[in-house]
């Protein structure tokens, strides 16, 4: 089966982008930076129970796993949320689907408010706040359409920097949410519900979008029928989804095994979401100069590398402080040249149902390593086997991106 789905009489689909020369309109630069404004507001909705883990622990008592369940809720919901929400994007464009998504998670996110007090309640609104975590299916195909193929990838990463929202949440969530209980989530609805508005006049299809015509379960069936798909999703589902699951556990993390407070955790944490952001962006630049396997084979290994190095437990300052900043900026690169990959191998047309599948199995690898960090410091009172099973992980996708990668990434 070829790489991108195509039978041999058709003829390979040119981006939109690519068709409009190598210099990208204005228009492409107000969509990328409308774009990752959203991309930014509905993760920081989507990561707004664990900054507040701690406080709620005080009022509700949860068990170690019960905390790491409720902050992976969300987490599950938006990836798997992923996958229509990317197949609906390129049926409809993100001129509909970014103002709609981002109106509808307000909706969880003033729930929390009355939900706070009741841990099956903070479950429930946790899977409606999942829809956050969607946007990212919306954008890619959008920024993709825009940008020619030698900038797709740093484009790409400059959207991905709105995955700074978890940071964001982990700095200013707990410290609002001590000023008032009600504040962060009146806040962030509000702003939510002004960015909705604006997206709404800013956010432009491209002209030349191919919109496909096939129903919506035929195009993820063709899209999951493609290997890089899910070559892909396994690669991403580490970048990413160690980005994520840090993002939603090192604050408990922090706290537990290092006796931080909430707030020094929570800062803590918004510093490691902070790296993460700024070297995705690097990491799809490089990529477009440098063939993005190799990019994401070197930072894989280098988070393998630092995993092990966190299994010992070092000290806080300077060795553990250092270690996992260094693998923030190891998972955020990988992050972005993995995406600078799915767009050289994808064809236009699909571009949204497999970013909705290979952002899904990314989220769902932030999804489970929470929970397994909780039962695994219930059981043996140690995260070293954590972070080993990490490196081990880290360490299989350098080889597979190196050994495999780099033939399925040439262009088509």
């Amino acid at each position: 089966m070829s790489t991108t789905g195509r039978r041999p009489s058709e003829k390979p689909e040119r981006p939109a982008a690519e068709k409009s020369g190598d210099a990208p309109p204005a228009a492409a630069w107000r969509n990328l930076v409308t774009a990752t404004v959203g991309f930014t507001l509905t993760f920081w909705a989507w990561n707004l129970i664990a900054p507040l883990a701690a406080d709620l622990d005080e009022r509700l008592h949860m068990s170690s796993f019960a905390q790491s369940l409720l902050v992976a809720v969300p987490v599950l919901i938006g990836s798997l949320g992923r996958v229509p929400v990317g197949a609906l994007t390129d049926r409809y464009g993100a001129r509909l689907m970014f103002p709609l998504v981002s109106a509808l998670t307000i909706v969880p996110v003033l729930l929390l408010i009355p939900a706070k007090n009741s841990y099956g309640a903070l479950i429930a609104v946790g899977f409606v706040l999942g829809l956050g975590g969607t946007t990212f299916a919306i954008g890619v195909p959008l920024v993709n359409s825009w940008f020619p193929p030698a900038r797709r990838g740093a484009a790409i990463g400059v959207f991905g920097m709105g995955m700074g929202g978890v940071a964001l949440s982990g700095y200013f969530t707990p410290r609002m949410y001590r000023q008032s209980e009600n504040l962060p989530f009146t806040v962030l609805a509000l702003a939510l519900a002004v960015f909705a508005v604006a997206a709404y006049f800013l956010i432009e299809d491209h002209p030349g979008r191919p919109v496909p015509s096939a129903p919506l379960t035929t195009r993820l069936a063709r899209a999951g029928r493609l290997r890089v798909t899910w070559e892909l999703s396994a690669l991403y589902a580490i970048g990413f989804g160690g980005i994520v699951a840090f993002g939603v556990y090192l604050p408990t993390y922090l706290r537990t095994w290092y006796g931080l407070s909430a707030t020094e955790a929570g800062t803590k944490a918004a510093g490691f979401a902070l790296v993460a952001v700024v070297f995705r962006p690097i990491g799809g630049w490089i990529a477009d100069r440098v063939h993005p396997a190799v990019v994401t084979s070197w930072a894989l290994g280098t988070v393998a590398l630092l995993a092990m190095v966190q299994s010992f437990d070092p000290e806080l300052n300077p060795g553990a402080t250092v270690a996992l900043l260094l693998t923030a900026a190891g998972l955020g690169t990988a992050s972005g040249s993995v995406f600078a990959l799915v767009a050289r191998v994808t064809p236009q047309p699909q571009v949204g149902s497999v970013t909705g599948i290979v952002g899904a199995v990314g989220g769902l690898g932030g999804f489970v390593p929470p929970l397994v960090m909780g039962a695994v410091y219930s059981a043996k009172g140690s995260y070293s086997i954590g972070f080993m099973l990490l490196s081990d992980l880290a360490l299989a996708g350098c080889v597979y991106a190196y050994g495999r990668m780099r033939e399925a990434g040439r262009p088509v």
